[in-house]
C-alpha cells in the first residue's frame, strides 16, 4: 500500500501541476503548493489510499490514471471513475478529517505528487482565496458521482449501462472521419464493477456491440464508428 511518506520521499522531484484546479491558482499560491508537492513514480496496481483509512492528505495525478472505487460489506466493488492527469484526490477527507470514502489505485504506471493533510490545510490558511477552487473541485466530484449513480442505478439494462459508459469515456477520445478512438483501460471484470454487472455479461454485451458495428477493437484501442448510433442504442 502507498503512503504519504513514500510519495514525498527525498527521491521525488518538484511537481509540475496542470489541471483546472491548479490553473486558477495565483502565481504565489502555485509557487507555495509546488514547493510542498514532490512527484514520485508508482507502478500499476499501487494503492494510494484505501476506503476507511485515516485521511492522509491529497494526491495529485501528474501522469497516468487512477481507479477510484468503493466496496460493500459483502466484498462487492463499484468502480466510481478513472481520475486523470491534473486531478486532485482525497480532497473531501483531507478537509473534513474523516476517513477516506474510497480506494485509489493506479491503473497504469503513474507519477503522483502528495501533500500531507496538515501541510495542505496550512496552505489553505495562507491562501484563503483557494477555497473557491476547492469548492469548484468538490462540485465537479459530486457531479461525476451523480452521473455514475445515474448510470448504475437508473439505466434499465446492462447494455444500456455499458453504452452510457463507453459514451462517457469517448468524450476524451480522438475523432477522425467521424469515428471516435480511445484507450480501453479496463478488463471485462473491471467494467462489470463499473456498471454493476458480471464479467460474463460484459463480454456478451461487447460481442453484441461488435456484431452490430457499434464498437470495434484494435489492440487496446476502442473505436466507436458512430456515436449517434451508440447513443440511440443507449436510449432504447
Amino acid at each position: 500500500m502507498g503512503t504519504m511518506q513514500n510519495a514525498i520521499g527525498g527521491c521525488g522531484s518538484q511537481a509540475r501541476m496542470d489541471g483546472e484546479f491548479f490553473n486558477k491558482l495565483s502565481p504565489l499560491a502555485m509557487k507555495d503548493i509546488s514547493s510542498m508537492a514532490h512527484g514520485s513514480n508508482y507502478p500499476a496496481g499501487m494503492i494510494l489510499f484505501s476506503e476507511k483509512d485515516p485521511a492522509p492528505g491529497v494526491y495529485i495525478v501528474l501522469e497516468g490514471e487512477v481507479k477510484l472505487s468503493m466496496n460493500s460489506s459483502d466484498g462487492r466493488r463499484l468502480i466510481l471513475r478513472i481520475a486523470k492527469k491534473g486531478e486532485i484526490l482525497g480532497l473531501a477527507s483531507a478537509l473534513s478529517g474523516r476517513p477516506c470514502e474510497m480506494t485509489a489505485e493506479t491503473l497504469y504506471p503513474a507519477r503522483i505528487a502528495a501533500i500531507v493533510r496538515k501541510d495542505f490545510l496550512n496552505f489553505l490558511s495562507r491562501h484563503p482565496e483557494v477555497y473557491q477552487s476547492v469548492t469548484e473541485e468538490l462540485s465537479r466530484d459530486y457531479a461525476m458521482a451523480c452521473e455514475q449513480l445515474r448510470t448504475v442505478g437508473l439505466s434499465n439494462s446492462a447494455p444500456e449501462k455499458l453504452a452510457r459508459l463507453l459514451l462517457e469515456w469517448s468524450q476524451n477520445g480522438k475523432t477522425t472521419d467521424g469515428m471516435v478512438h480511445f484507450r480501453f483501460p479496463l478488463t471485462h471484470g473491471e467494467i462489470g464493477e463499473f456498471i454493476g454487472a458480471s464479467r460474463e455479461t460484459v463480454t456478451r454485451t461487447l460481442s453484441v456491440f461488435k456484431s452490430r458495428h457499434l464498437v470495434a477493437f484494435h489492440g487496446s484501442t476502442l473505436t466507436i464508428p458512430s456515436k449517434a448510433a451508440l447513443e440511440n442504442f443507449a436510449r432504447c
